[in-house]
């Protein structure tokens, strides 16, 4: 349903339980349909989107539900696997982590099979986790207990990055398998050589603790971030330290995400405050941002691969922002 003032979603869409986690793939789904999974206190449910931007017919959103799965727990975070598609043979495959400091794979071709692989290691809380994004045979994740974790598919651990500090973000090169990027709880967001297991080069916040950061996919030269208040950009040829910081969310900035769509633009989410979670669009050539929207006890943040459009989720709803390129 469409709403109307600027800061209510663009879009909603009804859910039946509280939504911690929300993710788009950032892969083809092989349909014109977006693959969309959100979780929460024991579930994850998997869907399709399609937006009256995409296709004249549909008013607003069409969500369609493809399968719940149940989770044992609370779902903290989710990362989506290239070979989920919906052409051809049906395979939809993520990975979440959990309280419990496991993740759990789970693949399904939405009919019969359906598999859950635990992968235990971690021995503190694990914050993020991403696939590497041209085969999806290897998952890495980040932990309070100071390691960046790669693991393949049968949960075997393959490698183990010491960090000096919590691990809060891990984001994979899109085209370089063996380069990923790794942001500590102190400020420093390091750049791994999967292969000798070294860092190649180091970034520096100057503050902390540095909540969330992202790799900007479509300008490999672009690293996010916020730390207390402020939103931070990098141009990782120039400097260690930020290009662009300013302060954005008065209650401390939570999340940090590139527009999958355009390069100059991101958002950033402020922690849930009592009633609700400000999220703001920012566009990197404008001073102020240039959207501001607020969800009820907010939480999670994506953007869709294509739209200038993101998504988080509340109180049984997901909202979605749609805004200009």
């Amino acid at each position: 349903m469409q709403e109307d003032s600027s800061r209510s979603p663009s879009y909603t869409v009804a859910c039946e339980d509280y939504v911690h986690v929300v993710e788009f793939s950032p892969f083809s789904s092989g349909t014109p349909a977006s693959l969309l999974a959100y979780g929460g206190n024991q579930y994850v449910v998997v869907g399709t989107c399609l937006f009256q931007e995409e296709d004249v017919e549909i008013e607003g959103v069409e969500f369609t539900v493809l399968r719940a799965f149940h989770h044992e727990l609370r779902v903290d975070a989710l990362a989506w696997s290239p070979e989920s598609h919906l052409d051809r043979i049906p395979t939809i495959r993520f990975c979440t982590a959990a309280a419990d400091r496991k993740l759990r794979l789970l693949t399904s071709d939405l009919q019969d099979r359906h598999e859950v692989k635990v992968m235990e290691g971690h021995t503190s809380y694990i914050n993020h986790l991403v696939f590497e994004p041209t085969e999806g045979k290897q998952i890495a994740s980040v932990s309070d207990d100071h390691t960046c974790r790669v693991w393949d598919l049968d949960g075997n651990e393959n490698t183990t990055l010491r960090l000096r500090s919590p691990g809060i973000s891990v984001c994979w090169h899109p085209e370089e398998v063996f380069k990923l990027m790794v942001a500590e709880k102190k400020g420093t967001i390091r750049f791994y050589d999967l292969v000798t297991q070294q860092a190649i080069l180091s970034l520096d916040c100057g503050q902390s603790p540095l909540m969330s950061a992202d790799w900007c996919l479509t300008n490999t030269i672009k690293v996010g971030a916020v730390a207390g208040n402020d939103w931070l950009i990098w141009n990782i040829t120039r400097s260690s330290y930020p290009q662009e910081k300013r302060p954005a969310h008065i209650d401390k900035a939570r999340l940090f995400k590139w527009s999958r769509a355009n390069e100059n633009l991101f958002a950033t989410t402020g922690c849930p405050g009592k009633i609700s979670s400000q999220l703001l669009i920012h566009h990197l050539g404008h001073p102020q941002p240039v959207m501001l929207g607020s969800a009820t006890v907010g939480s999670g943040l994506s953007w869709h691969r294509t739209l200038p459009l993101c998504v988080i989720g509340g109180d049984r709803k997901l909202c979605f922002w749609m805004t200009e390129m």
